[in-house]
C-alpha cells in the first residue's frame, strides 16, 4: 500500500477512488461518514459476546436444557456460522472492490467459505441422507418432485384447447425462467463487458441444454423456445441492456465528493445511492485472440461459467429442489456476489505481466465451489440417468475437441515460428 502524504497548504485533502482502506472519494475523511471507516473490532467483539451469552443460555443452563437436542444443534450451527462471518467482516483481508464498503466484500468472502464447507459436508453423505438433510434448510424439501418438460408439445397453435389456442407459447412466455434469463444475462454483461464472450456463453449454454436433454427433462425444449425465446429475445435483451449499462459507466466522469459537501438534499441522496455504484470503471481487456495461451485462459472462463449454470439444474434435480424454492434464489444471489470480484480478479490476473503471479482469493474460491458442486452432481446423479448419450452427440463433441486441439497446436506452432524469425 502506498503511503499517504499530507496535503500541502491550500490543497484539498482527497483520497484516490481506488484506496483499499476506504470507500473512495475521501469517504474516510468526510466528517459525516468517517465513523464507517474506523475499526470497531473490540466493540463488536463485546457486543457479540453478549449476544452469545443471551442466545446460548450460558447464564441459564436449566432454561437452555429445555430445548430439544435437534433445536440445540441447529442453533449451535447457525451461531457458529454467525461468529465466522463476523470474524471475516472485521478481520479478513480486503478485496479489490471497495464499494459500497470493503466490509461488505469481506462478508461475501466469508459466505463463500461457508458455502464451500457446507458443500464439502454434503459431498460425504449418501444421496438419500443428503435429500433428507435438505429438510433442515427448508421444510418443503426432501420430497420427490416431477421435473417439467418444455418439449412435450412443440405446437405453436393448439386448436383443441378451449381456453387458449396458443397455450404453449403463453405458458413458456410467463414461466419464471424468462425473467431469470433476462436478469441473468444483464448481470453477466455488466461483469464480463465483452459482447463476443457473452454470445459465446449464450450459444454455448444452449448447446449444453441440447447435450444433456436426455438426462434432464428440464432441458427438453422446443426449437422455437431455445432459438427464438432464449437466444434471440431473452438473452439478446439481457445482453443489450447490460452492455448499455457498461457504456454508461464507461463514459461517466468519476469525481467523488464527500456527503457533507453536498449542498442540497437531493445531492446527498444521490451521493448516498452512488455509494452502491463502482468507485471507478475498469475496462476489461480479454483479448482472446492475442495468443494460444490467452485463448485457453478465456475459454477456461467460459467453461467454468457454463459448468456453474449446469450445476444449478443438476443440483435441484438430484436433491429434489423445486425451481421456485428460496434456496435456488439464495444460491444464485450468492454466486452473483461471488462472481463480481472473481471476474475482476481473473481479468487483473490475465493483464498482469509479472512472470510469477497467483490468482486472487475469490478466483480460488469460485473454482473450488464449482468443482465440489460438480462432484456432488456426479455422486448423487449416479444411477439416476438411464438413457445413454445419443451417438450423434458423441461424434459431434469428439469432432469439436479434435478440431480445437489441432487448431491450438497449429496456432502455437505458427506463433513459435514467428517468434524464432524475430530472434534472428
Amino acid at each position: 500500500m502506498e503511503a499517504k502524504q499530507r496535503p500541502r497548504h491550500g490543497e484539498e485533502r482527497r483520497s484516490p477512488a481506488t484506496d483499499s482502506s476506504g470507500g473512495g472519494g475521501g469517504e474516510e475523511y468526510d466528517p459525516w461518514t468517517a465513523w464507517l471507516y474506523k475499526p470497531r473490532t473490540i466493540s463488536v467483539l463485546l457486543v457479540g459476546a453478549c449476544l452469545l451469552i443471551w442466545a446460548s443460555g450460558a447464564l441459564d443452563p436449566e432454561g437452555a436444557a429445555a430445548h430439544s437436542s435437534v433445536t440445540s444443534i441447529k442453533r449451535g450451527v447457525w451461531a457458529m456460522i454467525a461468529v465466522f462471518l463476523a470474524y471475516c467482516t472485521l478481520q479478513a483481508p480486503s478485496t479489490i472492490l471497495i464499494r459500497p464498503h470493503p466490509a461488505v466484500w469481506r462478508l461475501v468472502h466469508g459466505l463463500a467459505v461457508v458455502y464451500l464447507v457446507a458443500l464439502t459436508f454434503l459431498l460425504f453423505q449418501n444421496r438419500d441422507d443428503a435429500r433428507q438433510f435438505m429438510k433442515h434448510l427448508h421444510p418443503d424439501l426432501g420430497v420427490e418432485l416431477p421435473e417439467r418438460s418444455y418439449g412435450a408439445d412443440c405446437r405453436l397453435y393448439v386448436p383443441e384447447n378451449p381456453k387458449n389456442k396458443f397455450i404453449n407459447i403463453y405458458e413458456t412466455l410467463f414461466d419464471e425462467f424468462v425473467v431469470a434469463h433476462i436478469l441473468g444475462w444483464w448481470g453477466k454483461a455488466v461483469m464480463i463487458r465483452n459482447q463476443l464472450l457473452l454470445w459465446v456463453l449464450s450459444i454455448g449454454f444452449e448447446l449444453m441444454e441440447l447435450t444433456f436433454r436426455h438426462m434432464l427433462p428440464n432441458f427438453n425444449e422446443c426449437w422455437w423456445d431455445s432459438i427464438i425465446l432464449d437466444i434471440l429475445i431473452c438473452n439478446w435483451f439481457g445482453i443489450w441492456a447490460g452492455m448499455h449499462t457498461v457504456r454508461y459507466f464507461d463514459g461517466k466522469t468519476y469525481e467523488w465528493v464527500g456527503l457533507s459537501r453536498q449542498r442540497s438534499i437531493m445531492g446527498k441522496v444521490k451521493r448516498s445511492l452512488s455509494q452502491f455504484t463502482p468507485a471507478q470503471w475498469d475496462k476489461d481487456q480479454w483479448h482472446p485472440f492475442m495468443g494460444p495461451l490467452r485463448f485457453i485462459q478465456v475459454l477456461f472462463l467460459c467453461v467454468v461459467f457454463m459448468t456453474v449454470e449446469l450445476n444449478t439444474f443438476f443440483l435441484k434435480f438430484c436433491l429434489w429442489i423445486p425451481p421456485r424454492n428460496p434456496l435456488v434464489v439464495y444460491r444464485l444471489i450468492l454466486w452473483w456476489l461471488i462472481a463480481i470480484p472473481t471476474i475482476r480478479e481473473y481479468n487483473s490476473y490475465l493483464q498482469d505481466s509479472k512472470p510469477v503471479k497467483k490468482v486472487g482469493a475469490f478466483c480460488w474460491l469460485s473454482l473450488a465451489i464449482c468443482i465440489v458442486e460438480l462432484l456432488i452432481c456426479m455422486k448423487f446423479g449416479h444411477g439416476l440417468f438411464h438413457d445413454p448419450m445419443p451417438t450423434w452427440l458423441i461424434i459431434f463433441w469428439s469432432s469439436v475437441g479434435i478440431a480445437l486441439v489441432i487448431f491450438l497446436l497449429s496456432w502455437s506452432w505458427r506463433s513459435h515460428q514467428r517468434f524464432r524469425r524475430k530472434q534472428l
